[in-house]
């Protein structure tokens, strides 16, 4: 984070120079608003900068142990598909649902990636070497009957 004092830190310094409901009238804020700043306001404006709401740990995110038994299980059955692949796991200890496998799987990078097509690139025509060379005729064959002329 930066050590510069923004416009909103400092709004919500001049927030602390009155009282709560003083504060909530002049600034049309909630007094729930001015109370939560004035929880964390220490007398610094460097206590009132917005904090990462980001959490720090996810509680069922997939263990090393875990992650290790996928990657070994693959590296020795690379061509098993995937309800196969989860089903050995399971019978190993793995608890978790096919999808958290699948999305494991594609974070690790452990699909094989397909090859890419090649880009069609057009052949060249053969240059014709005289007029008429290359000549082509229609032909529809209508029944007598149908000729007006007969």
């Amino acid at each position: 984070m930066s050590k510069s004092i923004t416009q909103d830190m400092a709004y919500r310094q001049s927030l602390m120079k009155y009282g709560v409901s003083r504060a909530s009238w002049k600034y049309n804020k909630s007094r729930s608003y001015i109370y939560f700043w004035k929880s964390r306001w220490d007398g610094r404006v460097a206590s009132l900068p917005c904090q990462s709401r980001h959490p720090h740990n996810h509680p069922n995110q997939h263990t090393e142990a875990e992650l290790k038994l996928i990657r070994d299980l693959r590296r020795r059955n690379p061509s098993l598909g995937m309800v196969e692949l989860w089903h050995r796991l399971r019978l190993r200890g793995y608890t978790r649902r096919l999808e958290s496998l699948f999305r494991v799987m594609c974070k690790l990078g452990l699909f094989p990636t397909a090859e890419k097509k090649k880009a069609y690139k057009p052949q060249p025509y053969e240059e014709m070497t005289y007029p008429g060379q290359r000549v082509q005729v229609d032909v529809k064959v209508v029944s007598r009957r149908c000729i007006a002329d007969t």
